[in-house]
Formats: C-alpha cells, structure tokens, sequence
C-alpha cells in the first residue's frame, strides 16, 4: 500500500487569507516634517531657524557676559547687560579660586511717626534672618525666598561706590528696587506707626573654619550702615502698584 494520503482526502485544506488591501501612497508615508504639507512645512522650518538663531545670539551674549573684559564687550557693554539683566544673570562666586567665605545679612531699622506725632526708632530687623527661617525644613523654598533680597543687595552694592554714590544711570534703579523690597516686607508689620525713613546696614561674618583645619579665624560680626533713605510713596507696595498700571497703559 502506499504510505502517502492526498492531503484533500484528508479533509486537510489550508486556509487562504484574502489580500489586504495594497498601501496608499500619500501623506502618511513621511515621517516628521515631511509628513506635513508645504505650506506648515515652510512655517515649521521658519520657527526652527529661529529657535536656532535665538539659540546662538542667547549664548554669544552670555559667554560676553561671562568673559573676561575685551574690546567686544567694551564696545557692546550696554546691549549685553541689557539681554543679561536680569533674568540670564550669571553668579560665578561659585567656582571662583577663592569662593565666598563671609554669611552677609541685611538688616533694616525704620523712623516712625506714631499717631500722636511723635518719632521713634526701630530695633534693626533681620531681612535675610526672614528668608532663612522660610528656607529652613522647606523642601521646596521659593525663589523669592532664596534670592529676591541677596540679589538686590548684590545689585545695589555693585552699581554704588564706597560712599554710596551711584556709579551710573543702574545706580538709581538698583536703590529703589532695594527700597521696594524692604517697604514690602515691613508693610505687614506692626511698627507702631507710619515708616518715614529707612535704614539698611549689613553684617558681615566670616565662616568658621572647620574642625579639622588649625586655621584661626575670627567670627565676631562686622557692621556697616548705610544712609538714610527718605520713603515715598513709590516706595509702597500700593505705589508700585500704581507704577505698574501706568506703564501699562
């Protein structure tokens, strides 16, 4: 006998599966760009150009910025500080040879006259103590918090010389940007009447060596006040405020 079966008398029968239909060609063939039409790929590749320009001016000012003083940045000074400041500043201390090694804080005391007419003078209020203690235990400070004050107060001491005389147009900006945020943070306070002249002073100590080094170092605090500053009523929250609304009309 032989040994093969006719797989159809079997009853075996392999299925066919009917074709698929055959791929269109078209728009959804392309990948990215590509996949779109003509007009949105021109818009698209506009965008990116300038993205990429943006890009490379964006870093070009930074690294002027950054660089040591040359004739570019001497003769374009004013163009890079005014792309830079403030929100592209860059803090270098950091990584210089010789790093920070003083805790500065700011304080602020205030003239007030009292209901009866009377004068008096606070006690020196710690500002930089307030940001400390908000940062403290919070695992999401604010920036506010973190560099508000210390950047003002780093913006107030380098566009003043040593006898606090503004040394330039930033000068001036610089004092009542620092006038601002002290009447903010005094506003919620109960001083006893109303502020009519402020003080700030600062006060400097030098961080302490740490235990294993045999460097001697001396952390007494060392203060220097600053002039007193007449308030206005720009200098209140309530006036900034209304500067704000008539630069915006």
């Amino acid at each position: 006998m032989e040994a093969q079966v006719d797989a159809d008398d079997a009853g075996v029968h392999e299925e066919q599966q009917p074709p698929g239909p055959e791929p269109r060609e078209g728009r959804g063939q392309g990948a990215g760009i590509a996949s779109l039409s003509l007009p949105y790929q021109v818009a698209a590749a506009v965008a990116l150009a300038g993205v990429a320009v943006f890009a490379c001016v964006h870093l070009a000012m930074v690294f002027l910025h950054v660089a040591p003083s040359n004739t570019l940045t001497k003769q374009n000074g004013e163009a890079v500080d005014e792309w830079v400041y403030p929100e592209f500043e860059q803090n270098w201390k950091l990584f210089a040879p010789n790093p920070l090694q003083q805790n500065i804080a700011v304080e602020v005391r205030a003239e007030v006259e009292g209901a009866d007419g009377a004068e008096r003078t606070t006690g020196w209020i710690g500002l930089s103590a307030q940001d400390a203690e908000a940062i403290r235990g919070n695992l999401v400070p604010s920036h506010t918090e973190q560099n508000e004050l210390r950047r003002a107060w780093d913006f107030y001491l380098n566009t003043h010389t040593d006898d606090h005389r503004p040394n330039g147009l930033r000068g001036v900006l610089s004092e009542q940007y620092i006038r601002r945020i002290v009447m903010l943070r005094l506003d919620g306070a109960d001083l006893g009447g109303t502020v009519e002249r402020i003080q700030l002073r600062s006060v400097t100590r030098v961080v302490p060596a740490p235990s294993w080094s045999n460097e001697k170092t001396n952390t007494d605090p060392s203060y220097r006040e600053f002039p007193w500053w007449k308030v206005t009523a720009a200098d209140l929250p309530a006036g900034a405020r209304d500067d704000r609304a008539e630069a915006g009309r």
